[in-house]
Order: C-alpha cells, then structure tokens, then sequence
C-alpha cells in the first residue's frame, strides 16, 4: 500500500527549473505525486507535514569524502557517515578509494556495495558512489585493471592523491578515455608543496607557517590541461583552492575543454587569515587560500566556473587531530555542516541566491558525474531534503551522526538545520 505524505506551503526550489515559489508537494510512496499551491483531495491517511517557514530542495550530492571503513573504523564507519550525511541533506555520497585496503580491487568496490545494502537500514539514507582507484595502492606508481574496475560498481576513477608522474598521466587519460566513466584529479605537486601546511602570503607569514606556494597547484593543472588538450578524455579536476587555478580553468573552458571543476566548501568560508588560532581542524589539503583566492572561488562557484562545492568530508580521531598545527593530519569533517554554513555565509548574509547554491551542490554535482539530478518535479523521484532556516543548534556530540569531532565550529550554535531527508529505494 503507498504510503502518502503532503508538506503543507513550503517554499520550493529547483535548480534545474529556476523553481524558487511556495506550494504544497504530495509525495506517494518514492515519488512525487503532486506539486500545487492548494491540494485539497488527498488520499485517506496522509501524513501531514508543516512546512511554512521551511526549505525544500532537491537532495544534495557531494562528489566526494571519506570514509573510515575499512580499516579506520574509530573514525568513522559507513552507516555513520550514511547517517551523517542524511543529516545534512545529502541524497547521493562519492566515496573516495583511500580506505584500508584502498579500493583498487572489483572484489572491494562489490563488498563496498554490498555493505551499503546491508546497512540501509532504516530508510532514507544516501546512495554510496565510490570511485575506483586509478593506481594500485593510490600509490601513484602502477595503473590497476582499470577495465575490471570499469564493470564493478563505481561512479568514475580517481586516486583522490597527487598522481607526480608526468607518462602515467597521459598513459592514464588515454587508456580511460574509450571506458566513458568520470575521471577525478587533484592537481597537485607534492615537491612543490614540500612541507608547506599554509597557503604562501602575509597570513602564512605573520603566523609562522611554512608556506605552501599556489604554484604546487598551478603548475600540474596547467600540466593537466595540456594533457586534456592532447588526449581528449573529459576531466574533473577537484579541490581548486587557488585565483590562479580559477582562471586557467576559465581559459581552459573558453577553449572548449571537456573539463569540470569543483573545491571544498569550507574554502569559500574561510581564508588563511582565519589560521590565528592555529586551530588544527583548519589544517586542510589544499591549505585555505588567502583572502583573494577565497573571493575568486566564490565568485567562480557561483558563475559556474567551477562547476560544483565538494564537502571532502575526512574525519579524524580526537587523538590524531589533537596535535600541533604542522602536525596535524589535514582534515575536517563537514556532511552536517556545510548546507547550514553556506547557506548562512553565502545567501543570507552574502549575494548568492538560493538556487545558486542549490545548483552548486545538487544539480552540477550530478552532471559533473553524468547522472541526472535530483529534481523536485510531479513524476521524479522523492529525493528530497527539508531545511528549517530558522532552526538554531549546536555542533556537539549529541546533535551530530558523525564519529569525528574534527571541525573548528566544535562547540558554536548554528542557525539553519536539515530537519528530514528522503532517498528513494532504487539509486540514480
């Protein structure tokens, strides 16, 4: 029997459609079964849900995070980081291979999966989307059978680590082109960056950081560009941090290269001037940008220059993260935080509009993978997300699904929370 539920005048948004107006939505069972200003007739036994003063989107993607498990279950497992990320809104969660063993192996991206199935349980949790390890290891020294990984169950390859050599790249985009699957590269140059922990400026400076210069990432991306530009094979290219890295990706897109782009969320909230406090949960990789790189990548995100916000969520044990500054493993979690923070930071207090930010990190996300994106439109999936803008709580242990603890607003009282989520059964 199909189950209804109706969420009374809430205000819509649909970044697909330009949809930002307020309505009444019937969903039945996993799909949508109705959107009106008024719906009256309802079917015996709807749920009846307030929506005044409430958001709904369409469910969030994140292109990429982390996951403990397995290997690192103290940090996080897969139905915490499910749950977490359901908290946050998210429908559908990119898994990176750097788990222990690395998902290098059909065989580990299967059991992956089949974990998942097994864990879905209660309903509502997000859609798991590993990517496939692109050198064995994530090693960055041999390619693995990129043709078996190709028929497992993965959305795309990537390593998720710097990939140094210069003939294994190119050997790489040439042997993944014909498999027609989403390849991910963070641009990347670890001789570049030596022991760099804060992006080269005043801040990196005045704070006594040893300074990570922008070039550890313009120079591969420039690199990379040139690779797409012989080779052909579409690219994403994750974690931009840099205004320079935003313009080559400008020009590279003006030449019509088959490229996307994406960065983290928390590089549009926070600067290397915010690193006075040598708080270690704002030890990152690529380290936050100056002032002027954080201004670039806002204005980029929100141009579609860079095509979607990242959450990169990596979560660390209090003992590994509770450490000096420099030493401390770069990180931070973020699937519960980021949809409150931005859209705080970014359209309440900023000049975003609300689908640009829903564009950001639902719509293009999902494009960026080749799937169609969640939509909040009769007859699509209920995949869906329910914001209280208003609703004000406090980023501690009570309130949060993950494991980890490692983020610097530990402790503060946000405005805005994702108060329900809905996944449908069968993923995109």
């Amino acid at each position: 029997m199909i189950q209804y539920q109706l969420i009374q005048q809430v205000r819509l948004l649909d970044g697909v459609s330009q949809t930002d107006q307020v309505g009444n939505v019937l969903i039945g069972g996993e799909t949508i079964a109705a959107i009106a200003p008024q719906l009256t007739d309802l079917p015996p036994a709807t749920e009846l849900i307030e929506g005044r003063g409430k958001v709904l989107l369409p469910g969030l993607v994140d292109l990429y995070s982390q996951s403990g498990e397995p290997g690192h279950e103290q940090r996080e497992t897969l139905i915490s980081l499910m749950r977490s990320a359901a908290a946050g809104g998210f429908t559908r969660l990119g898994i990176l291979p750097a788990t222990s063993p690395a998902l290098d192996q059909p065989a580990l991206l299967t059991a992956l999966h089949r974990r998942r199935q097994e864990q879905a349980s209660p309903a509502d949790l997000p859609h798991l989307y590993p990517w496939a390890a692109l050198t064995v290891g994530i090693q960055g020294q041999q390619m693995t059978e990129l043709g078996e990984l190709a028929l497992a169950p993965s959305v795309g390859f990537s390593d998720g680590q710097p990939l140094p050599h210069p003939l294994l790249l190119q050997r790489l985009l040439q042997y993944l082109q014909p498999l027609g699957k989403p390849v991910a590269l963070w641009p990347c140059d670890p001789s570049l960056r030596a022991d760099g922990v804060a992006r080269e400026g005043p801040h990196a400076l005045i704070y006594g950081l040893s300074a990570d210069p922008p070039s550890s990432e313009t120079a591969p991306l420039a690199a990379l560009l040139e690779l797409v530009a012989l080779v052909g094979t579409p690219l994403h290219l994750m974690r931009l941090s840099t205004a320079r890295g935003v313009a080559l990706i400008a020009q590279a897109k003006a030449q019509g290269l088959p490229i996307t782009a994406s960065t983290s969320w928390l590089h549009l909230l926070l600067s290397s001037q915010d690193l006075h406090s040598y708080d270690p949960n704002l030890r990152l990789a690529p380290p936050l940008g100056t002032p002027e790189d954080r201004a670039a990548l806002v204005a980029a995100v929100k141009m579609g220059v860079i095509d979607a916000i990242a959450i990169d969520h990596t979560p660390y044990t209090y003992e590994e993260k509770t450490v000096g500054f420099a030493a401390a493993p770069p990180g931070a979690i973020g699937l519960e935080l980021a949809w409150s923070l931005l859209w705080q930071h970014l359209v309440v207090e900023g000049d975003w509009s609300a689908l640009e930010l829903v564009q950001a990190l639902s719509s293009r996300p999902a494009q960026c993978w080749g799937q169609a994106p969640p939509r909040l439109q009769v007859g699509q999936p209920a995949e869906l997300a329910l914001f209280d803008p208003a609703c004000p709580w406090t980023v501690n242990a009570a309130n949060l699904q993950s494991l980890s603890a490692n983020t610097c607003w530990w402790g503060e009282t946000l405005r805005g929370r994702i108060v329900r989520t809905w996944v449908p059964i069968s993923p995109a």
